[in-house]
């Protein structure tokens, strides 16, 4: 049974509403859903004001009601990936339009590009497995647009937890690791995570 209507015109934000679960919606595209804990690359090199920058979110987070999406972007998320921006030199674009199709469009997030492409998104209400729907089709939206682009890596984010996957276009499969990092405890392992994407460690 087809889920989407060929006909009709869905944002990636559409993704997040419809009740199908991930690898339903996925199978739309041909692509399919695997579970499993992922190896992420990791940078080993030494990192500056990484400390720092946990330091200055524990310092914080007492103080700040983290209420509302635009609460943890700004307080959580934009710090986090901003520091990585600088860390690999490398632009970071917020809100960045991308049109492939009726079915595949609308604005993703955070996106940066490096010796590999990572999407960040935002998850609404609170909900990671609607979130990383909505994650898996931009991720698919990104590889169909950039066709040189065979794997695309991708998070989902709360601002206090992250969970990521890896679309694979030869073999489309959309893995999503079973792994989930924490905001403060994990954020140097994290911008380890996002620092080695970036660089192709």
């Amino acid at each position: 049974m087809k889920i989407l209507d060929q006909n009709s015109t869905y944002t990636f934000r559409s993704y997040f509403e419809l009740p199908n679960d991930t690898d339903e919606i996925l199978a739309e595209f041909n692509y399919r859903l695997v579970k499993t804990r992922v190896k992420l690359p990791k940078t080993n090199r030494h990192l500056e004001n990484i400390e720092q920058l946990k330091h200055n979110l524990e310092e914080t987070l007492p103080y700040v009601m983290l209420n509302s999406e635009l609460a943890r972007r700004e307080i959580l998320v934009a710090p986090i990936l901003s520091r990585v921006a600088v860390i690999c030199q490398k632009i970071l674009r917020i809100e960045y339009p991308l049109k492939v199709n009726n079915l595949l469009q609308g604005s993703l997030d955070y996106l940066l590009r490096g010796e590999n492409t990572l999407i960040v998104v935002e998850a609404k209400r609170d909900d990671l497995t609607r979130g990383f729907t909505q994650l898996a089709v931009e991720m698919i939206a990104l590889s169909m647009w950039e066709e040189n682009n065979r794997v695309i890596y991708g998070a989902v984010t709360l601002g206090s937890a992250w969970l990521f996957g890896i679309l694979d276009a030869h073999n489309q499969t959309i893995t999503e690791d079973i792994s989930i990092y924490t905001v403060p405890d994990n954020v140097i392992e994290l911008v380890k995570i996002l620092v080695g994407i970036l660089e192709g460690a």
